[in-house]
C-alpha cells in the first residue's frame, strides 16, 4: 500500500496497522530487506516545482525519512547530494536510479558522518559537483535501545552524540559559507524530544539537543536570509528500529501507540521537509513541525 496526496483516505488505515513480522538486521539496516517495505513515494509522491533549480544535501538519504526526503526534493526540481554509510549502498544505488529517473542530478557522497572530516567532503562535494548549494537537510542518526542506564557504555554514548548532534554541528559549519540568502536548513528532531521512552536515553537526549541547536541557529542566521526548521517525527517504519533501535520484542506492535494505530511510513513525512525547504515557507523560521501521528507536542 502507498500514500496517496489527491485522494482523501483514513489515516487508520492508510498503510497496515501492527503486527510486523519479528525481524532484526545488523547495523545498519537496508530498507529492502524489512518486512513489509517502508513506502518512501517511490510510486506515489507527486512534485509540483516547488524546489525547481535548488541543489539540495540530504543525510541518510538511502533509507527511511532522509530517502523520502530525497525522492521528493528531486521529482520537486531540485538536484541532490545523498550522504549515507558505505554499508547502505545497495538502498542508495535505489535512490539514485529514482532521482535520475526525476530527470535531476543525483551526487553520491558515502561515508560516515560522526567525523568531521566526512562532513566537510559532503559539504565541498555538494558545492563542487552541483555549483553551490541552497538547501541542507540533516536526516541520518543513529538509535540504539537500551534499558538501563548501566548498560549504556560510553563507546555507544558517545557514537549516539557524535551521529545526531556532532554531524549536525559539522554539517552546519562546513555549509553556511556557502548559504545565500533564501537558503533553508532542516534538521530531524522526534518526538521522543518531548516525551522520551526510558530505553532510548542517549537518542531522546540527542533529539531535545537538536532541538535546541536549531532554534538558536535559526536566530544566528535571521538576519543573513537564511531558515532554520525541524521536523519532528513520531514513531515512523524505518531501518533504524529494526537494527536495535527497538528492542526485538517490540517489533511486532511498534508504532500501535500512535493515535492511528500505526507507525508512519517514510513518505509521510516527505511532504514536511518539501515545505520547509520551499518558498511556502518563507517566513518560517526557529519553528518545529511535528508529524508524529496524533501524538501532542509543545
Amino acid at each position: 500500500m502507498t500514500s496517496d496526496q489527491t485522494t482523501p483516505q483514513d489515516p487508520r488505515t492508510q498503510y497496515p496497522q501492527p503486527p510486523q513480522p519479528e525481524q532484526q538486521q545488523p547495523v545498519p539496516g537496508l530498507a529492502q530487506e524489512m518486512t513489509p517495505k517502508p513506502d518512501h513515494g517511490e510510486e506515489s509522491y507527486v512534485g509540483f516545482g516547488r524546489l525547481a533549480g535548488r541543489r539540495a544535501i540530504v543525510t541518510g538519504a538511502d533509507s527511511g525519512i532522509g530517502r523520502a526526503a530525497a525522492i521528493a526534493f528531486a521529482r520537486e526540481g531540485a538536484d541532490v547530494a545523498l550522504s549515507y554509510l558505505p554499508e547502505e549502498q545497495p538502498d542508495a544505488d535505489e535512490v539514485v536510479a529514482l532521482i535520475e529517473k526525476a530527470g535531476r542530478r543525483a551526487i553520491s557522497v558515502p561515508g560516515d558522518l560522526a567525523t568531521e572530516e566526512a562532513n566537510v567532503k559532503l559539504v565541498d562535494t555538494a558545492v563542487h559537483e552541483l555549483g553551490g548549494l541552497d538547501i541542507v537537510v540533516s536526516v541520518a542518526g543513529y538509535q540504539q535501545s537500551c534499558e538501563d542506564i548501566a548498560d549504556i557504555t560510553n563507546e555507544q554514548f558517545d557514537l549516539t552524540m557524535k551521529t545526531n548532534v556532532y554531524a549536525l554541528f559539522w554539517l552546519c559549519k562546513a555549509a553556511l559559507p556557502h548559504l545565500e540568502p533564501g537558503a533553508s536548513i532542516i534538521t530531524t528532531s522526534s518526538v521522543q524530544a518531548y516525551t522520551p521512552s526510558p530505553h532510548l536515553l542517549d537518542y531522546a537526549t540527542t533529539k531535545a539537543a537538536i532541538n535546541t541547536f536549531s532554534k538558536a541557529l535559526a536566530q544566528q542566521v535571521g538576519a543573513k536570509g537564511i531558515r532554520v526548521n525541524v521536523v519532528a517525527p513520531g514513531p515512523v517504519w524505518t531501518p533504524l528500529q529494526v537494527v536495535g533501535g527497538q528492542p526485538p520484542e517490540k517489533i511486532p506492535t511498534f508504532g500501535e501507540q500512535s493515535e492511528f494505530g500505526r507507525a508512519g511510513q517514510p513518505a509521510e513525512l516527505a511532504a514536511a521537509y518539501v515545505y520547509l525547504a520551499s518558498g511556502e515557507s518563507s517566513f518560517t523560521s526557529g519553528s518545529t513541525l511535528s508529524v508524529t501521528g496524533g501524538s501532542p507536542t509543545p
